[in-house]
């Protein structure tokens, strides 16, 4: 899977990489069908807040997702929150599409 991390307003501590990787294999557990990750981190002088954004490829969806928070640890745990819940939802939908019908028409 190809990972990129970059921000706006930020440098990119290797710990803040470290702990976005930590997250994004959480991510490669849950469903190994996914073929690129891009995090955005900035920081917003004029709210004080800190946001997270990431594009995920996955088998035949693009999934985004969003976050902002005062602290930008937050904001990624709460970005990489909604992409698992995004991928558990695109995973359930592959898997059982199509099979409802089959199984009311036994």
């Amino acid at each position: 899977m190809q990972f990129q991390v970059s921000g706006h307003q930020i440098e990119i501590t290797p710990a803040l990489r470290d702990y976005i990787d930590a997250r994004r294999e959480r991510l490669v557990r849950r469903f190994d069908q996914l073929t690129s990750l891009n995090v955005v981190l900035e920081v917003e002088k004029n709210r004080l807040a800190n946001r997270a954004e990431a594009t995920l490829s996955a088998a035949g969806k693009v999934l985004h997702a969003d976050m902002v928070d005062n602290d930008m640890y937050a904001a990624i745990d709460g970005l990489f929150d909604k992409l698992d819940a995004q991928i558990r939802k695109h995973k359930d939908k592959r898997t059982t599409h199509g099979r409802e019908d089959i199984r009311n028409m036994a």
